[in-house]
């Protein structure tokens, strides 16, 4: 199968023209073609896998770049344009080994590591240049192949139920099965300019499930905002792979990756370059300040949520940069340990802010959506902080228990609430009625809390250790305050959906549980939740991830810290904290009551985050007014003066010529013509009448001349 893996990405695509061209006619319209080429992924993935993980292990010997060699690379853009270039090197290579104290000759290390599974062949040459397309099997690839055939397959059998009598059915699969397809393109790819590919696949597909119900104005709103707002990450990836091609020259993701921890790249170009990946991330993984469209996409249905936040989409700029970590650990100086990187700024000031947001959420799926991006800036800030292994792990464990939160919440629309997603108006009390579904949503938002045994608390734990052990102390707090902030928040939104009394249509429309196609991927992502994690268990000395999936240049730089009992237990009470603060306010009645509703500060505040920082008002009416106002009236400038004036010169030409067509040609020339004719035949006539007065005796004398005339005519020709 490491020789065949090309067929994982093939097959949902062969899935979605099946569908597409098919469906209709199949009384599944389409459904069931989907679901069997999903098994068909998810039995591909784990036996991949298992060849993978029985791989035998190499000797590799791994290059690092010294000091010295980095600050040559720094400096070599100023050599050029200093005329004291010398002075200049030995000025950067001396401040290098000091911060870095690696002055000397390239280290060399040997670990046994798994080789990479690569298979390319030639796309197009361009001046001379062979641009490869392949498949790049390693541990990074593995990981997110059985990730996102797991997620995907237990949402398309989700569905089969959740969208059983929709009218676009068939569409929906279709573009199910082509998301799919996008997200193992990317993750499969050999090379930067294929995974180009896969990335904006996955942009389009989105738009076209997040709008899948366009009928409504705010689902289609929605899926503009999305795909507008990514693409403005967008233009960061295109600059950025562009950059490293002009620096590395190859698109080729293992020799850029080696270059540039080689100190072989121009360190103020890469740190570009870096840059401009980084707002593709920010656009991609809904970071802050681009964060704004994911909450809004929960207008599509809600499998098409849990796919978008689990396993596709918004971990693709996760991915992005663990692939490229190379080009960001370089560019950033993470290795450094100075306090804080881009990458990690970024990261962790989306926790704070989304963990925020969460907590004034009426709707349910934007309470998980808001937890999302939280999530993703744990990811994010572990990538910044050199903690490579956690982030991917991270990622791993999320997307198994936020799959089965945001599945949770379609079960309780779908048979609780009467598809509503509001758990003030619409909720409450379900406890009793939804089982399954609120066992399986608690495991859930405990495994998102971070609660010991379960996957969210080991994975969380190994961000914590990495961010303490780099020596970004900062951000080891950050983490802390969003546990509890995530688990608080989740407490509120089990007690309003599931505690209480039943409100609204949880009271009017006799809630049940929901049928075994979706409580069935419930319950076994729910276990998933719980067993994940022992993964990467260091506190019971497993760690089988990292020895897995861990690639070996990512090996050569990062450093890995055993367990830590403090903060592993300084995690857990935080968790512990949020739910026990937030339970008793929501379960015991304890706390102030009703101190927004009596204005002043507290009102400003709540109204404040209600506007969601007034982001969307500075986009839609600073930004996108100051620019949209401008332009229309250029354009309508343009309309009036230049299109219409073409249009009416046009036009006038057009009256102009039609006149002298009428007036010369048809009158004068076709009718004069037409005319002439009859008077001419008229006048002819007129003249022959006169010969025919009806007289015998002139018809006697015409017949005797012509025939004196014939007589001489033919005397002369006889003589």
């Amino acid at each position: 199968m490491l020789d065949h893996a090309w067929l994982i990405p093939l097959v949902p695509v062969c899935s979605f023209f099946l569908i597409l061209f098919f469906g209709k006619r199949f009384p599944s319209k389409g459904a069931s073609i989907g679901v069997f080429a999903l098994v068909a992924c998810f039995l591909m993935s784990l036996v991949l896998a298992g060849q993978w993980i029985g791989r035998d292990k190499t000797v590799e010997t791994l290059h690092q770049a010294t000091a010295a060699q980095i600050a040559q690379s720094q400096a070599a853009s100023i050599e050029e344009s200093n005329a004291h270039g010398e002075a200049t090197v030995d000025e950067h290579a001396t401040a290098a080994e000091e911060e870095h104290g690696a002055a000397g000759e390239e280290r060399e290390e040997t670990v046994l590591k798994r080789e990479p599974v690569l298979h390319e062949t030639t796309w197009f040459e361009v001046g001379g240049t062979k641009i490869k397309a392949g498949v790049l099997i390693d541990g990074l690839s593995v990981a997110l192949l059985v990730v996102v055939s797991t997620i995907s397959l237990l949402v398309h059998i989700f569905s089969t139920e959740y969208l059983r009598d929709d009218r676009r059915k068939t569409h929906y699969f279709a573009a199910l099965s082509l998301f799919t397809s996008g997200m193992f393109i990317l993750v499969t790819s050999s090379n930067t300019l294929q995974m180009i590919f896969g990335w904006e696949l996955m942009g389009l597909c989105s738009f076209m499930l997040i709008g899948h119900w366009w009928e409504d104005k705010d689902n289609s709103n929605a899926a503009l905002k999305a795909f507008f707002t990514t693409r403005t990450g967008d233009i960061g990836l295109l600059v950025g792979i562009s950059m490293l091609f002009g620096l590395a020259g190859t698109f080729d993701i293992g020799t850029t990756n080696n270059l540039a921890l080689g100190a072989q790249l121009d360190q103020g170009l890469l740190a570009a370059a870096a840059a401009a990946l980084l707002l593709a991330v920010i656009g991609k993984s809904a970071q802050f300040p681009l964060h704004t469209w994911l909450p809004d996409a929960m207008a599509g249905p809600t499998p098409v949520s849990a796919l978008i936040h689990a396993a596709t989409m918004v971990v693709a700029g996760v991915f992005l940069v663990a692939r490229l970590y190379g080009v960001f650990w370089q560019g950033f100086h993470i290795g450094a340990g100075d306090g804080y990187t881009p990458v990690a700024m970024v990261g962790g000031i989306t926790i704070i802010i989304a963990a925020v947001l969460a907590f004034v959420q009426r709707d349910i799926k934007k309470v998980l959506a808001y937890s999302t991006v939280s999530q993703l800036g744990y990811m994010v800030m572990a990538l910044g902080v050199g903690a490579w292994t956690a982030a991917v792990f991270h990622l791993f464990t999320h997307a198994f228990f936020k799959a089965c939160l945001f599945l949770g919440a379609g079960s309780v629309a779908h048979s609780g609430s009467h598809h509503s997603f509001d758990m003030k108006e619409d909720m409450g009390g379900l406890k009793k009625h939804m089982p399954i579904t609120y066992w399986t949503f608690v495991i859930a938002s405990l495994a998102l809390a971070g609660i010991f045994p379960l996957a969210g608390f080991w994975s969380k734990d190994e961000i914590l250790v990495g961010a303490n052990g780099n020596g970004y102390n900062l951000f080891l707090y950050v983490g802390l305050v969003g546990a509890v902030m995530t688990a608080a928040y989740m407490t509120r939104c089990i007690y309003l959906t599931f505690h209480g009394e039943p409100r609204g249509n949880a009271a009017h429309h006799h809630p049940h549980e929901s049928p075994l196609p979706i409580t069935g991927p419930l319950v076994f992502l729910a276990f998933l939740s719980v067993v994940a994690g022992l993964l990467q268990a260091p506190m019971l000395h497993i760690e089988l991830f990292a020895d897995w999936f861990e690639p070996a240049y990512v090996s050569n730089v990062v450093t890995h810290h055993g367990f830590n009992g403090v903060l592993a237990l300084s995690g857990l009470a935080a968790a512990v904290g949020g739910i026990a603060v937030a339970g008793g306010y929501y379960f015991r009645n304890l706390g102030p009551r009703g101190v927004v509703a009596r204005g002043g500060l507290p009102r400003a505040g709540y109204n404040f985050l209600v506007n969601k920082y007034y982001l969307d008002t500075l986009y839609t009416d600073g930004v996108v007014g100051s620019i949209k106002g401008p332009i229309a009236r250029a354009t309508y400038w343009f309309n009036q003066h230049i299109l219409d004036g073409i249009l009416n010169g046009t036009a006038a030409l057009a009256i102009i010529l039609g006149r002298f067509t009428y007036d010369v040609v048809d009158q004068k020339v076709v009718d004069g013509a037409v005319n002439g004719i009859g008077v001419s035949a008229d006048a002819g006539g007129g003249a022959l009448r006169t010969v025919q007065t009806g007289k015998v005796q002139q018809y006697a004398a015409v017949l005797f001349g012509a025939l004196i005339v014939f007589a001489v005519a033919l005397w002369r020709f006889a003589k």
